[in-house]
């Protein structure tokens, strides 16, 4: 780990009705950094969260704040004492309260006052501290969240799905105005997410979780283009899976042979590529376009259903090599009718080759 990082989590373990919820898991915060934990519900995302924030406690492994430990076997220290900025998706704002004593809260000494008008003006609120959470739109609740945990200047912030509550039209504005604010305060933070689209719109470093641990992480642009399994590119986006057989360091499929040095023969195989790198050709006779090194074979397939969906159209095509459905994505409009012959191809660059994990079964 290193030595300069805000918040650092060794080998942390939680274990509730026997079962781990996190497993031996280890992250570290970088200053300034954003480091979003992605994964489905119940992958060990929040729990990881509220070891970190003094909320819950590991059974094992230890938390670092500024390189000085905060959190073993031997001692605990509570999460008011960590100098940790907290926010969760539900606002937590206090009813009761004005928005300038919302903002207030936890603040100490006489400089109360000024921090408030600094905290609300950054956020854009500095004419509603006399109002109350009710009156706010969910947006606004959101900004004097956050404004009451930037106040007291922590130099981490953790943040439990904050923009959930949101409505979609005003989500991704809101994101990017707590970015451009976090950025500008140097505050590292960790974000826990179900939503690809967030992490990669918000992170610097993306950790994705799977039964409790971190199966893959890094910067989104690599985590994204070189996906560890097929279950980590599939998080991403919708995949189309081919299936093969490796035989002498290469799998044959309906597209051509694929080179699959690393896997023993007789290993069953699974391409992998996003529809967006599908290329559909039209039908010329019976025959397609020719095999390219780019490209590979095409093969033939028959329109099932096609959708526009703004800014692109998805075409459903039956395979005729294998009976197998392979969706490809077009941008603009492109809504062939249902029984159409076309061609597809594959760009080799863009394609992900896994050895196939058998499921258990139920």
């Amino acid at each position: 780990m290193s030595q300069t990082a805000k918040l650092v989590l060794e080998d942390i373990t939680r274990t509730f009705d026997g079962r781990k919820v996190v497993d031996e898991l280890s992250i570290s915060l970088q200053p300034g950094q954003v480091t979003c934990l992605l994964g489905p519900s119940g992958c060990g995302k929040s729990t990881t969260l509220r070891i970190a924030a003094g909320v819950d406690r590991q059974d094992s492994g230890r938390v670092l704040l500024d390189g000085q430990v905060i959190s073993d076997n031997q001692h605990h220290l509570p999460s008011e004492k960590r100098s940790i900025g907290l926010m969760f998706q539900d606002f937590a704002l206090f009813p009761h309260l004005t928005v300038a004593q919302n903002v207030a809260f936890g603040l100490k000494g006489s400089g109360k006052e000024p921090a408030v008008t600094v905290m609300l003006e950054r956020v854009g609120l500095i004419n509603y501290g006399d109002k109350y959470p009710h009156m706010l739109s969910g947006g606004e609740q959101q900004r004097v969240a956050l404004a009451r945990a930037l106040a007291p200047k922590p130099n981490v912030m953790l943040m439990d799905e904050p923009f959930s509550g949101l409505d979609n039209r005003l989500r991704d504005g809101i994101r990017d105005e707590t970015l451009h604010i976090l950025k500008e305060e140097g505050t590292s933070v960790l974000l826990v997410t179900h939503e690809p689209e967030e992490a990669m719109r918000m992170a610097d470093q993306i950790a994705l979780m799977r039964g409790g641990k971190i199966v893959q992480i890094g910067a989104p642009y690599n985590i994204y283009n070189n996906p560890k399994d097929r279950e980590a590119a599939a998080f991403f986006s919708d995949v189309n899976v081919i299936l093969g057989v490796a035989e002498n360091f290469q799998t044959q499929t309906p597209f051509g042979l694929f080179f699959t040095p690393a896997l023993q023969d007789h290993t069953d195989v699974e391409i992998v590529i996003r529809p967006q790198h599908l290329k559909i050709d039209f039908d010329r006779n019976g025959t397609g376009p020719n095999e390219t090194s780019t490209d590979g074979v095409p093969a033939r397939g028959v329109v099932q259903r096609a959708r526009f969906l703004g800014n692109e159209s998805l075409v459903e095509l039956r395979m005729d090599c294998d009976d197998s459905t392979l969706t490809a994505a077009i941008p603009g409009v492109f809504l062939p009718k249902d029984g159409t012959p076309l061609w597809l191809s594959m760009r080799r660059d863009r394609c992900f080759v896994f050895p196939c994990v058998k499921q258990k079964s139920a």
